[in-house]
């Protein structure tokens, strides 16, 4: 399985293509890895170092990986946070160009937004840009509740809600819609949900809500779930996986104190849960 993962890089801590490529090779995948931006550490404390890459260095390098004749081996892109919406459009550049060499290569887009209780955090014309742009181009989308709502223009109070908002976007071009960090009415106090839809069938897993905060898990909650997508071919399967392995991650997360994620030392969770937790059809 080879990904071309095009996020942002940090060179302590774990986010971006430092959250997703990790996980994903040490499940085997093969990932070419385009960083967007090299900060020092994660704009979550408050101060960093570093350079936001360009759009043109993204397609120059996409072109040098065309020059080595990979396109047509290359089974999925994966995209999540964008700096502006220049980088955005290079991403889709380099999707048009994925597909054209291989035509069942698919598009894994995680529309970095924002987040309940923080609201919209990414720059003016992003949003816009994920609505109109990146998710119609999309076969898998990942979006938390807070960018379910905002993407589908609507409130999502209930699962009812949740599906109902999940099918505006599928109606948009993504086939499998994957929502996370999802919270509705029946939703225990004490619990977090996830909800994956492939076509019309909805399936989903709940976890514990663990006591901690921390920047990065949705970056490995994408290229966990493309890659279990792409290995199994259906979404149940690859939600109570990536759940899995996520709480696993977290759990000794939080044990640890850690306010970065333990991308390297719970790498066991990716291939072996500590805990199962099984997907059931809603």
């Amino acid at each position: 399985m080879n990904i071309l993962s095009i996020q942002s890089w940090v060179a302590y801590g774990h986010v971006g293509n430092a959250s997703a490529v990790f996980p994903l090779q040490r499940l085997g995948a093969e990932v070419w890895a385009l960083n967007t931006v090299q900060f020092s550490n994660h704009t979550g404390y408050g101060a960093w170092r570093g350079q936001v890459f360009g759009a043109d260095l993204i397609r120059d390098l996409v072109l040098g990986i065309e020059e080595r004749g990979a396109l047509p081996g290359c089974d999925a892109v994966l995209s999540g946070y964008m700096g502006d919406a220049a980088i955005g459009e290079a991403v889709l550049d380099a999707v048009a160009k994925v597909r054209a060499a291989n035509p069942t290569s698919i598009y894994c887009c995680d529309p970095v937004i924002g987040d309940v209780g923080r609201g919209i955090f990414v720059r003016p014309g992003i949003p816009e840009f994920m609505r109109d742009r990146a998710v119609p181009a999309a076969a898998i989308v990942t979006p938390n509740h807070f960018e379910l709502e905002w993407l589908t223009d609507s409130k999502v109070s209930t699962l009812e809600d949740a599906k109902r908002a999940v099918r505006v976007l599928q109606s948009r071009g993504p086939a499998c819609v994957l929502v996370t960090s999802l919270r509705v009415e029946d939703t225990p106090p004490d619990s977090v949900d996830m909800l994956a839809a492939d076509g019309d069938h909805f399936h989903r897993v709940r976890t514990p809500l663990l006591p901690i905060s921390v920047n990065g898990a949705g970056d490995a909650i994408a290229a966990l779930f493309l890659f279990h997508r792409l290995r199994w071919g259906e979404a149940r399967v690859a939600l109570s996986s990536v759940a899995s392995s996520i709480y696993g991650l977290l759990k000794r997360t939080a044990e640890a104190g850690s306010r970065e994620i333990l991308t390297v030392a719970a790498q066991d969770e990716y291939v072996r849960p500590s805990r199962i937790f099984t997907a059931e059809s809603c």
